[in-house]
């Protein structure tokens, strides 16, 4: 017997970070999380599982209009087509009290009720679904307490959407620990909320799949669902990788690169690494230098120009496949900057005066009233990018001088 577990599908939910650029790939960002939905469908069908769970949000929330439950409706069709049934559990984005919209589904297709645990039973199978949905957005409760008991002879799957014990990131709804799930006694925990994947074989198979599709940069990686075989009672869990653009954060170590064009060919080649693995999944990509390097003078404060050369590196490699959501300076001085002395008097000169002027008050407040004029009109995109700016804005500028100082002094030293 062979089911799909999904969950965090936020259908239409936009994914954000690109859509500001002139080369986004515009349908498929609007598009994501419809075709990442069609290709479960799909995989389920070619797998001829028995049924698909989901776990909780379907929905991101209210649909707009029907065209939402229209696209679902059409899905679930594909799916009793292929005598596939289909399980769903509402979360906190598709709540009863979240929804105002809703439309008669396929007859293959069953919710959990939201006014308590409810055990879904296949006879054919010998397998039993318990879940609760949410009735209200914010549920706080541990559900789990409530579930009922296993039935006996059957397989016996949970399904709960829930925080879990560990995961602060997101909203502690409906929390429980693992060992409350294993003393349960049921043989698999269909779980979602949390949109990274996790799997504990303890006494029972625990997981979550993760989201189906990655909406923003916090969100990088492979996306999917998971695919459950039970065979002589032994479970076993597969990864389904059905993300249709996939954000990447990739740090690219700029420590032995001596100039902007060094930096760049080693972005380039960091780059068209990262599509070795699944190359024919379009990327997103944060780029983010690291490292002490001897370019980091020459990188500081160049922003635009950084940026160019990151875009002409992925213009070469093809831009049909990747597209650059940032780029991020992380980089530091070279050791050498802490020898000034040694080499150039003149700079080891000025080093001394900044050391002094991070500790001169009368110098900090005349720093301060003649930026402070300029700090309300730096675009949202810059503030985020230099952090330093935030310094500035708390009123810290002895920690900004000591941020600044070390880029100005490489800069200085490399000829810039």
């Amino acid at each position: 017997m062979k089911f799909i577990h999904a969950a965090d599908i936020h259908l239409d939910s936009p994914l954000h970070g690109l859509s500001a650029y002139p080369d986004a790939p515009a349908a498929l960002l609007r598009n994501a999380s419809r075709d990442a939905f069609s290709q479960l469908v799909e995989r389920a069908i070619e797998e001829q599982v028995a049924f698909v769970v989901i776990a909780g949000d379907l929905y991101d929330g209210d649909w707009k209009d029907h065209n939402t439950g229209i696209f679902f409706s059409k899905e679930m069709g594909r799916l009793k087509r292929a005598g596939i049934r289909v399980f769903v559990l509402f979360g906190n984005h598709d709540a009863e009290s979240e929804m105002t919209r809703k439309l008669t589904l396929p007859d293959n297709v069953q919710s959990f009720s939201s006014r308590k645990p409810e055990v879904h039973r296949l006879d054919d199978l010998k397998v039993a679904l318990h879940g609760q949905s949410f009735k209200d957005k914010a549920i706080t409760d541990n559900l789990v307490l409530r579930y009922p008991e296993p039935v006996a002879g059957y397989y016996n799957i949970g399904v709960l959407h829930t925080a879990l014990e560990g995961y602060s990131a997101h909203a502690n709804y409906a929390p429980c620990s693992r060992a409350e799930l294993n003393a349960r006694g049921y043989d698999y925990w269909a779980l979602g909320h949390v949109h990274e994947f996790q799997h504990w074989s303890e006494q029972s198979e625990i997981v979550f799949p993760g989201n189906l599709q990655g909406r923003h940069i916090r969100e990088t990686g492979r996306r999917g669902a998971v695919l459950v075989t039970v065979e002589e009672g032994r479970t076993q869990v597969e990864r389904l990788y059905l993300d249709v653009l996939r954000w990447e954060s990739v740090a690219v170590d700029a420590s032995e690169c001596h100039s902007m064009a060094d930096v760049a060919r080693q972005v380039g080649r960091s780059l068209e690494d990262l599509l070795q693995v699944d190359s024919h999944v379009p990327r997103a990509v944060r780029v983010t230098l690291v490292g002490r390097s001897r370019a980091h003078g020459s990188l500081f404060g160049k922003a635009h120009e950084l940026r160019a050369e990151v875009l002409g590196q992925i213009a070469a490699i093809g831009n049909e496949r990747l597209w650059l959501e940032k780029v991020k300076l992380a980089t530091r001085p070279f050791d050498a900057v802490n020898d000034v002395g040694a080499r150039m008097d003149a700079i080891a000169d000025l080093q001394e005066i900044l050391g002094e002027a991070a500790a001169d008050p009368a110098f900090l407040e005349q720093l301060r009233s003649e930026l402070q004029p300029f700090f309300g009109k730096v675009p949202a995109d810059v503030k985020e990018d230099v952090p330093f700016l935030a310094l500035a804005r708390e009123g810290d500028f002895s920690a900004l001088l000591a941020h600044v100082s070390p880029a100005l002094l490489a800069s200085l030293m490399d000829g810039e």
